[in-house]
């Protein structure tokens, strides 16, 4: 039975429809909102995947190019390739929503996937795909705690504006995703002008205010369609759990005072000391279960208790004590240190360093002819600043293949650059296009706030006049199901577990730039999201106060190994005077001297060049061949063509005047020759330029003017 469920949501219809496509999945749907129309379906696997100890979750965001009525680029390949970055953004989006409310011992993979079937160019299918999977979740039979919903909330002139369209958002200083409940946040993503803490909280407010329509328009739909629930240990006997239950009981007993002791008897300050003391209790715990008769196999998945019974008193330890492994207090940031000028080809360079996290930022300047071309389902045109984010395994002490960014890779990538966009300068004021690169070195917590802080760095260092500098900071917590709660600045390793959070924040004095958050809760209170920001500000100005003691303002002069830029205005009509014909002056002008050069159609001429002295001289050239002559202009002109009635001389690169052979000298001039020959350099005045800009000079009344 196919079905419409409706609603009126900032101020565009919302349909939800049920039935009509994908019948063999455990649930679906689609949701339409303007023209927008996406499909999301949920399948889980019958049986449990063997081997593993995580939760298999697959999230695939798909973009169609007919939903936008496309067809690929490509000469040769017309079929949709690897996912752009931007869906790769949105399904991590989608994902990072959901997977707080499955429960983690699910083993049976599960794969949810959408596809945008219709783009009206003005509805960001997003937000409509976030709606679409609570949907297929919710009616399926897979164990799952929703519905949520999601709301992209702006801010434009002072006032809030909720699913703001590409064009209202081009004008919004805010641009917010959240996800989740009007109780709690499941998701937040954001990108800002400089938003303050208190303006920030007050849109996520707003946004929840109306996440509750749509949940209810959901749940109306779950009674009606909502499948049972599966069990999660479906499967399992009553005498595998008692053996498992016993398993734990012996674990949790050994571990009871052991593990404390291991913890927190002395000061742990990095990564490899706290490995090591977990490692040395591993193999007590492993040898104690050896001696009460476990076997080997029992033993090795005994693995994953032990480390969530270390995360659970990590956990206690902060909120009951205060207590970190490393001796920090709560809101104290491990050490900090930068450096920028680290390498001397490059462009810019900046080196950031908070305790085990270590980041390389590089900086390199391009002509605007540089810049990335985009060809997606919705984004297409050019982008003159991109953020690449490399993680190589030496970062975390591990051995594996160089395969290209992942999504997490992209991910942090695209936080990074969105933190840094809002303080770039003005194309017209810094044409250049902008390469960053930021390579982990080493990682233990938040590598991504880390890169903000040396792509900051970097920018400085390379004089790109960034207006403030940037920094990030990942702010942690600690809870538990009573509903105590702690908040951590600077999270790392151990205390990003169970009942915890991953919250980004990027800004700089004045404001907030980017926030990402996801949780390992069912959600955060507004109370807690307000605690985190403030926190969060007083560890982003410390960073701050030692990044602007490294480098407090850009340099004042780009690398002399950067390309300088020269950018000039000619009349727009004047623009095939400089390509030529079938563009034969402006490729002459390139091969010549080595630029690069971008016109643009309202007549901004861009000319690049590492070679000051190239550089120079084409833009002599090219300013020549638009340089209008005026009568009574006195030039020093090469004589090109001798013809009966008198010489052509070339006043400007391939611009001529004619002698007539009456204007040669004071008396009469047999033979143009007698006076001139091809390749002669001679005096020439300007007379008259006639109606189609045809120049006459004269070599007589120049002599008689120089005199």
């Amino acid at each position: 039975m196919v079905q419409n469920f409706d609603l009126e949501w900032g101020g565009k219809k919302l349909t939800i429809q049920i039935g009509k496509f994908a019948g063999q999945t455990n649930g679906s749907c689609t949701v339409q909102y303007g023209d927008t129309v996406v499909l999301a379906t949920a399948v889980m696997a019958k049986t449990v995947r063997e081997g593993i100890d995580f939760f298999p979750l697959m999230v695939d965001y798909e973009e169609k190019l007919y939903a936008a009525g496309k067809i690929k680029s490509s000469r040769f390949i017309k079929r949709e390739g690897r996912p752009t970055d931007e869906a790769i953004l949105t399904g991590r989006l989608i994902d990072r929503s959901i997977r707080p409310l499955f429960d983690d011992r699910i083993r049976n993979d599960v794969q949810v996937i959408i596809d945008v079937l219709s783009w009206d160019q003005e509805n960001d299918p997003d937000i409509p795909a976030l709606i679409a999977v609570s949907v297929a979740l919710s009616i399926s039979d897979i164990p799952w705690q929703g519905p949520i919903a999601g709301v992209r909330i702006g801010q434009i002139n002072g006032e809030w504006v909720i699913n703001p369209t590409y064009g209202a958002r081009e004008k919004s200083v805010l641009d917010l995703v959240i996800a989740g409940t009007p109780e709690k946040i499941c998701m937040i993503e954001a990108g800002g002008q400089e938003i303050p803490e208190p303006i920030f909280l007050e849109a996520i407010k707003f946004g929840q205010k109306h996440l509750k329509s749509a949940i209810n328009l959901i749940k109306e739909i779950q009674k009606k369609f909502g499948k049972t629930k599966i069990s999660v240990i479906e499967g399992e006997t009553a005498e595998e759990l008692e053996e498992k239950e016993n398993l734990k009981k012996k674990v949790k007993n050994f571990l009871r005072e052991k593990l404390s002791l291991c913890l927190f008897d002395t000061k742990k300050e990095t990564k490899a000391s706290r490995r090591e003391t977990l490692e040395k209790l591993s193999n007590e715990l492993d040898e104690y279960l050896k001696n009460e008769g476990i076997g080997k196999e029992k033993r090795k998945n005994v693995l994953n208790y032990f480390y969530g019974c270390v995360e659970e008193e990590v956990s206690q330890a902060i909120l009951e004590k205060n207590l970190r492994v490393d001796c920090r207090a709560l809101d104290e940031i491990r050490p900090l240190s930068c450096e920028v000028g680290l390498l001397p080809r490059t462009h810019g360079s900046g080196y950031f360093t908070r305790g085990d996290t270590r980041v390389l930022s590089t900086v390199t300047l391009g002509s605007p002819s540089d810049e990335q071309v985009l060809d997606g389902m919705e984004i297409t045109g050019k982008k003159k600043f991109f953020h690449h984010y490399n993680f190589p395994p030496f970062s975390v002490g591990e051995v594996g293949s160089l395969r290209g960014p992942g999504r997490r890779e992209i991910g942090h990538g695209a936080l990074a650059e969105r933190a840094i966009q809002p303080l770039l300068p003005k194309t017209e004021d810094f044409p250049y296009t902008i390469r960053v690169v930021s390579e982990v070195l080493s990682s233990n917590g938040s590598s991504s706030m880390a890169s903000v802080c040396a792509s900051s760095l970097a920018l400085m260092d390379a004089g790109v006049p960034i207006r403030e500098a940037v920094a990030g900071i990942a702010m942690g917590l600690a809870s538990d199901e009573k509903g105590n709660y702690k908040i951590l600045t600077d999270l790392q390793d151990l205390e990003d577990s169970k009942g915890g959070m991953d919250f980004k924040i990027a800004g700089t004095k004045t404001g907030i730039t980017a926030i990402q958050m996801d949780t390992k809760t069912s959600g955060l209170t507004l109370e807690m999201i307000e605690k985190t920001l403030e926190q969060g500000k007083k560890a982003r100005l410390e960073i701050l106060k030692v990044m602007e003691a490294t480098i407090p303002a850009p340099r004042p002069k780009l690398s002399p190994y950067a390309p300088r830029i020269i950018t000039f205005k000619i009349e727009p009509e004047k623009i095939r005077d400089v390509i030529g014909p079938g563009g034969k002056i402006i490729n002459e002008i390139i091969d010549h001297t080595g630029v690069t050069i971008d016109i643009e159609n309202d007549g901004t001429i861009m000319v690049c060049s590492t070679n000051e002295t190239t550089l120079e001289k084409a833009v002599a050239w090219i300013k020549s061949l638009v340089q209008d002559a005026e009568v009574g202009e006195i030039f020093q002109g090469r004589v090109t063509r001798i013809l009966d009635f008198g010489a052509f001389v070339e006043i400007y690169p391939h611009k001529e005047g004619l002698v007539h052979i009456s204007e040669l000298a004071p008396y009469r001039v047999r033979r143009v020759q007698d006076v001139v020959k091809v390749g002669d350099i001679i005096t020439v005045k300007v007379i008259k330029i006639d109606e189609q800009g045809r120049i006459n000079l004269s070599l007589k009344q120049a002599k008689q003017t120089k005199k």
